[in-house]
């Protein structure tokens, strides 16, 4: 993918994405995770300087692969938050959404998930898989939408999140969904990830990172360097053939291969 160009926009930029056609909605700034969490709250930049609140990435000539569809029954639509993603999974007509993005995303979510068919209506879970606020900040909007949906965060990221009704505490090898939770500590305490064990699919959250390569969590925002190692050669175990992260695009192709590469080098 080439480097982007900057643009000025407004506060959101509109992107229509190829593919399915899903809409996602770019809350400005640049590839990055936050160490503190609030509902609501602005994501502050992985970068070293701070980026503009005024500037955003132009459409990008090659366009990651934004959904999928499996023999196993489960639907991924990325959501395309420009710095961050969320995700939207739809097994049968029941849907869950993993990470919520910073404040403001829930329109974007909502739009991904019309797409999808199921619409708001249709979720029954809201997973969060770490504190930081480019990942939980809107889920007090998505739980106000999704008003049949159940909040899941991770026990020792529970305290850090503000949502609008009590969140339920996921322990490693809990299953919504029909997804398997994966504890992956390090990047903060409480970090999950989600697995589909039938199709393949992995969404790390911050566990694992895509810039061009992929690579584990961020240092500059992890709170445990030795335990996010270690996450890191848990998933490769799991031989995932599809990556979806949170800072990035997915890794649809040679999936297993790269991580079980990066566990060895680590």
């Amino acid at each position: 993918m080439g480097t982007p160009s900057l643009r000025l926009v407004d506060r959101r930029w509109f992107l229509t994405q190829t593919g399915r056609g899903v809409l996602g909605i770019a809350v400005l700034g640049l590839a990055a995770c936050s160490d503190s969490g609030s509902n609501g709250g602005a994501a502050t930049s992985d970068a070293t300087q701070e980026p503009s609140d005024t500037t955003a990435p132009d459409s990008p000539s090659d366009a990651p692969e934004e959904s999928g569809a499996s023999a196993g029954g489960l639907e991924w639509s990325r959501v395309d938050l420009g710095f961050v993603s969320a995700y939207v999974l739809v097994r049968g007509r029941e849907a869950a959404v993993v990470d919520t993005g910073v404040g403001g995303s829930a329109d974007a979510i909502g739009a991904v998930l019309d797409e999808a068919g199921p619409g708001w209506a249709g979720v029954r879970h809201v997973v969060l898989t770490h504190k930081h606020p480019d990942h939980a900040g809107s889920v007090g909007d998505v739980l106000t939408e999704a008003t049949d949906a159940t909040g899941y965060v991770g026990r020792a990221d529970l305290p850090e999140v503000d949502a609008p009704r009590a969140l339920q505490v996921l322990e490693d090898g809990d299953d919504v969904l029909g997804l398997r939770i994966v504890a992956t500590p390090g990047h903060t305490a409480g970090h999950l990830a989600v697995f589909d064990e039938d199709t393949g699919v992995l969404v790390a959250g911050d566990a694992l990172n895509n810039d061009g390569q992929l690579s584990g969590s961020n240092p500059q925002f992890t709170e445990d360097g030795t335990a996010a190692a270690e996450s890191v050669r848990v998933l490769a175990g799991l031989a995932p053939r599809t990556i979806l992260v949170g800072h990035g695009p997915p890794v649809v192709d040679g999936a297993a291969d790269a991580l079980r590469q990066l566990a060895a080098s680590l």
